[in-house]
C-alpha cells in the first residue's frame, strides 16, 4: 500500500521534515470562499493535520509545492520566503519568438479589485522576473521564468507586458494555439470542432530550491501530460 494513498502520485521528494508535491492543474492550493471543492490543502490535512503548505500556486498552474511536516520547519521555510531565499523556476510557453538569457524584467505591479493585476508605475509594488529562453519554435517559445518577487500573476503580467503573453492566458492577452494554424496541408472539415493544443494557461512550476534545517533542498516537478503534449506538437509541427 502506498505511503500516501491520498496523493501518492503527486510526491516528488520527501525526507523527515519536508515533502514536495507536483500539484495538478485545475486543483486549488488552498480552500476557496463559498466552495466545497477538494483542494490540495484538504488532501494534505487528511493525510496529517500537522502538515502545512508553505506557499501556493494559481489553480490553473501546475507544478512543485513545498509542504512542511512540523511547525519548526514551517517557520524556517516561511522566513526563507520572507527573505527571498527560496528560488523558484517556472516554465512557460509564450506566443512569438523570444531569445533572451537571464533577461530581467523590472516593472511594478498593482492588484486590481477584480483579482487580476497590471503594470502600474505610480501605484504598483516593485516586481522582478528573470527570463531565459529554453527552446524556440516558429511561432512560440519555451522560457524559464525566475520570479525574484512574489506578486500575484507576476510572471503572466510581466511576459504580457513584453508582448509575449503565455499561451491560453486569455486574461492577459494570450491566445489558444490550434494545430490547424501550424499544419500547411489540412482539410477544413477535419478541424471544424478542433480543440486547442492546450486548454489552460501554459505555466508550470518546474523547480524550487532553498535551505532549511542546515540542509539544501532542490526539487523538480515533471511536466504534466498536457504541457508535455503541447511541446511535442510544437516540436513536430512548428520548427
Amino acid at each position: 500500500m502506498a505511503k500516501y494513498p491520498v496523493f501518492a502520485d503527486l510526491v516528488v521528494f520527501e525526507d523527515e521534515h519536508v515533502l514536495m508535491l507536483n500539484k495538478p492543474s485545475g486543483m486549488a492550493s488552498l480552500n476557496e470562499r463559498n466552495s466545497d471543492v477538494l483542494t490540495l490543502i484538504d488532501l494534505i490535512k487528511k493525510e496529517n493535520p500537522d502538515y502545512q503548505l508553505c506557499h501556493r500556486l494559481d489553480k490553473e498552474t501546475s507544478g512543485i509545492l513545498i509542504v512542511a511536516k512540523d511547525p519548526e520547519t514551517y517557520r524556517s521555510i516561511a522566513m526563507a520566503f520572507e527573505h527571498r531565499q527560496v528560488k523558484k523556476y517556472y516554465h512557460a510557453v509564450v506566443s512569438g519568438q523570444l531569445k533572451v538569457d537571464h533577461q530581467s524584467i523590472v516593472l511594478p505591479i498593482a492588484l486590481l479589485k477584480n483579482g487580476t493585476s497590471r503594470i502600474n508605475v505610480k501605484e504598483g509594488k516593485p516586481a522582478e522576473t528573470i527570463i531565459t529562453t529554453i527552446d524556440q519554435f516558429r511561432h512560440f517559445t519555451l522560457v524559464e521564468c525566475q520570479p525574484i518577487t512574489g506578486r500575484q500573476h507576476q510572471i503572466r503580467v510581466h511576459l504580457a507586458a513584453q508582448n509575449f503573453p503565455i499561451v491560453c492566458d486569455t486574461t492577459y492577452g494570450g491566445k489558444i494555439p490550434f494545430l490547424s494554424h501550424l499544419k500547411r496541408d489540412f482539410k477544413t472539415s477535419k478541424w471544424e470542432n478542433e480543440q486547442g493544443m492546450m486548454q489552460r494557461v501554459a505555466l508550470h512550476a518546474r523547480a524550487i530550491s532553498f535551505e532549511v534545517n542546515g540542509m539544501e533542498y532542490k526539487g523538480e516537478a515533471p511536466y504534466p501530460k498536457d504541457f508535455a503534449v503541447l511541446l511535442k506538437l510544437l516540436d513536430k509541427n512548428d520548427r
